[in-house]
This record gives structure tokens, sequence and C-alpha cells, in this order.
């Protein structure tokens, strides 16, 4: 399979309403992160503006289970916009630090009730793809694909990215390049092209942001001692 076939190809059957909304969505994405990386609060508006174009966008692709993960999304950018106006002296940016031994263990906690929440969306994805209806459909795990499976790992890896960067903390940027770098075949196999490429973006800009956190926290505490 050709460049033209990943990436350009699929979009021949799309509207250009369909499409301008993919690149809306790809450019408040990278917003986003790029806002995240100078810790300025702004990566929350742009953030929510981004994840509700990709709950239109998976809804109308049918894929409810990414749909409803992004829907999630939404609501803990709010939680953490919240959060960071709280502890922001500016009511713009944020100091960074790195978890703690309590917090790491209730990251892996969250890492595991997302595993299973996910994986229960998709044990009833055929019911929610049927429009809520049991007629004709069988429950199970026996449609996902492995792009599926790398979803379920994927989206558990970015719920807890989330919560570290709700919290300020420098490990939120690992989880980040994690899930991004494996984001990427995943999207190109469900035919999004463009947020392909914007995940390949956010791979790169995750590792600077992981890199500008460390520097920022090294810098203020050496200023303190």
């Amino acid at each position: 399979m050709n460049l033209y076939d990943l990436f350009v190809k699929p979009y021949e059957s799309y509207t250009y309403l369909q499409i301008l909304l993919e690149v809306t969505g790809t450019v408040f994405g990278i917003l986003s992160v790029y806002f995240s990386i100078k810790k300025n609060i702004w990566v929350y508006p742009t953030g929510i503006i981004s994840t509700l174009i990709y709950v239109y966008i998976l809804f109308n692709f049918g894929l409810l289970g990414d749909c409803l993960i992004n829907v999630y999304y939404t609501t803990m950018s709010i939680y953490g916009w919240m959060l960071w106006s709280k502890n922001s002296e500016d009511n713009v940016h944020v100091e960074v630090t790195w978890a703690t031994k309590k917090e790491w263990f209730f990251a892996i906690i969250l890492f595991i009730i997302s595993m299973l929440l996910v994986t229960v969306i998709y044990y009833y994805k055929p019911y929610i793809d049927n429009h809520f209806s049991l007629k004709g459909v069988n429950l199970g795990l026996y449609h996902l694909d492995w792009a599926n499976w790398l979803d379920v790992l994927t989206t558990s890896i970015f719920l807890v990215g989330m919560w570290f960067m709700a919290k300020q903390r420098i490990e939120n940027w690992i989880f980040w390049i994690i899930g991004d770098f494996i984001c990427i075949p995943m999207l190109i196999y469900k035919e999004l092209g463009i947020t392909s490429v914007q995940y390949l973006v956010f791979t790169v800009m995750a590792i600077l942001g992981y890199v500008s956190w460390k520097k920022s926290f090294k810098e203020k505490n050496t200023v303190k001692t």
C-alpha cells in the first residue's frame, strides 16, 4: 500500500465538512499541546474544542467507543482547567513537579480501571453501533481487531496522562509520548490519515514538553537552593 492509498484515497469519499472538521480538530489539538509545553492554561480551552470536534467525527464514523472516551477527555479537560486556575498565581501559568509515590499508586489503579472500562465499552459496542438495540446483536469482544486492542491500551495511557497533567506532574509527558507513538499506525489503519500525522507531531511535541517541564523544575529548585 502506497502513501496515496494511506493518506489521500480515504478522503475521496469524505465531504468537505468532514475534512474541515478533522483539520480543525487537528489544529486545535496541536495548539493544546503547544500551550501545555508552555505551562499555559490555554491548553484546556483549545483541547476542549479539539475533543468536542472529535466526539462529533467519531460518532459519525460509528466509532462510538472512541466517541465516549473523547467525552471523558472533555470532562477531564474541564477538571484540569479548574485545577490549573486554582493553582496559578497569574491565572495563566502553573508550576510543575514530579509525582509522589501515592500519586503513582493512584495512577496504576486508574490505568487498570480504564483498561477494564474501555474493554467493557468495546464488549457492548455491537449494541451501541446498533442504535442501542439488542435485536440481532451478539455481544462480546470477537469483533475487535489489533487496532481496537491498541485503542484500549492507548486510551488507558492517555487517561493517566491527562490526570498527571491536571495535577501538573512532569510524568504526564511520558504517557503522552508512549500513547501518541502507538496511535500513529492505529489511526492510519482507521483511515484517519490527517489525524495520524497529528499524532506524529504530538509525539515530537511531547518529547519537547518533557524536556521543557523537567528543565523548568530543575531551574526553579536551583534558584531556591
